[in-house]
């Protein structure tokens, strides 16, 4: 195989995912994630529940019917019918509302990270199926090249011009790379496990996975994505913590407040024959609660909520500075394998082995030829993983990256 050989086979790598038909795309297996996963699933239903209780925290309290008897004897007893209602005193509803329309908030925010996070694992494992996909067409390739080794120095010892340690030295080089096919076999259905657990099947279809390039993408323009760091799903909710954690502090020192009940009724007396209204209010006396443990906790929490919001921003910050860099510095290794050093491994094999068929060299630099191709080829998916592991942080962290770079893929 020679060096337009090797180029071919790279542009096809990259390419003959698109033309399966058959194939699943990355947008394609986000779409299905987004719709079948079960995780996600369970979280839309965290917007039914916060709905749910800020309807119930907009309800006023029951009145309560009360029935009394003094006096068990019939012709002497006294009945007493009333109801009551308690009024709340201190803005306790208007304060429970606010809790949990902020709790409403807090929800939808989560929905939308949980979604960032299914994102990024979908582009993990779909990557990760990729180059999986990808690494069993090398260990193919280099099972073939290890035929062919053989096939020469069989040639050759044949011929009376080699030692049949050649051939030796050829079989054992094939026994490796069959084991790596095997290896590459049971990685790449792995993969596929992963990839259709993520996105909420039970099993993947079998055929091959379309994608224009084995490469993530390149990395967005940093500055942008430094600025959009307020915007992300996850330090808005650490935000809406702190708005829930001040809506919570109101609402405890709203209870600080004790609520006035109210009641009417009618009694009759059976020994005088008379019926009288009755009219009351109760009122809990503060004199021991004030609540003031519970208006101390939720102060505390509001704090809290601060603390961790910046905790949050600085979080975001240091791990997309970090992914935006090893994301560039794996792109360019990647195109470093694909232009230079590929193809010059790739030359060196085919250089040496028609050496070997011609006498010029000996069967042991064609096999160190071969290491160093295989070796290449796995560094090589290495950097596409690092890179797409990189991808994987940006996209939990800010969604779709493709909104601040059109290249990426």
């Amino acid at each position: 195989m020679g060096l337009a050989s090797v180029l071919l086979w790279v542009v096809c790598s990259q390419n003959a995912m698109a033309a399966q038909v058959e194939g699943i795309s990355l947008s394609e297996a986000l779409d299905t994630a987004f719709e079948l996963n079960p995780d996600l699933a369970a979280a839309r239903r965290e917007i039914d529940i916060a709905q749910g209780e800020r309807q119930q925290a907009g309800l006023i309290p029951n009145p309560e019917l009360s029935w009394e008897m003094e006096d068990t004897r019939k012709a002497t007893s006294t009945t007493t019918v009333s109801i009551s209602q308690a009024l709340e005193l201190g803005g306790k509803r208007g304060a429970r509302i606010d809790v949990a329309t902020r709790a409403q908030d807090a929800a939808a925010l989560e929905l939308e990270r949980r979604g960032n996070q299914l994102r990024g694992d979908v582009v993990q494992a779909f990557f990760a199926a990729l180059r999986a996909q990808a690494g069993l067409d090398l260990a193919l390739e280099s099972r073939a090249l290890a035929e062919r080794g053989l096939t020469v120095a069989e040639g050759r010892i044949r011929a009376g011009k080699s030692s049949p340690v050649e051939a030796t030295r050829a079989q054992v080089q094939l026994a490796e790379t069959r084991l790596q096919v095997r290896q590459a076999q049971t990685t790449r259905s792995n993969a596929w496990r992963e990839l259709a657990q993520v996105m909420g099947q039970s099993q993947m279809p079998v055929g091959r996975l379309q994608s224009s390039s084995l490469s993530p993408g390149k990395a967005p323009h940093a500055p942008t994505l430094l600025n959009a760091i307020r915007q992300t799903a996850e330090l808005r909710l650490a935000e809406s913590q702190i708005a829930l954690g001040d809506a919570q502090l109101g609402s405890q020192k709203a209870q600080r407040i004790p609520n006035l009940t109210v009641s009417v009724g009618s009694q009759y007396s059976r020994e005088d024959r008379e019926r009288v209204n009755v009219v009351g209010l109760s009122v809990p006396i503060p004199l021991f609660d004030r609540n003031q443990g519970n208006v101390l906790a939720a102060a505390r929490r509001a704090d809290q909520a601060r603390d961790l919001r910046n905790a949050v921003e600085l979080k975001l910050r240091t791990q997309t500075e970090l992914a935006l860099d090893q994301w560039s510095t794996a792109s360019q290794d990647a195109d470093a394998f694909t232009q230079v050093i590929l193809p010059a491994a790739q030359q060196a094999v085919d250089t040496a082995t028609r050496g070997f068929e011609m006498g010029k060299f000996g069967f042991l630099e064609v096999l160190d030829a071969q290491r160093t191709l295989i070796t290449a080829r796995g560094q090589y998916l290495e950097s596409l993983a690092s890179a797409a592991n990189a991808r994987v942080v940006i996209e939990r962290i800010h969604g779709d990256p493709a909104r601040f770079n059109t290249q990426v893929q």
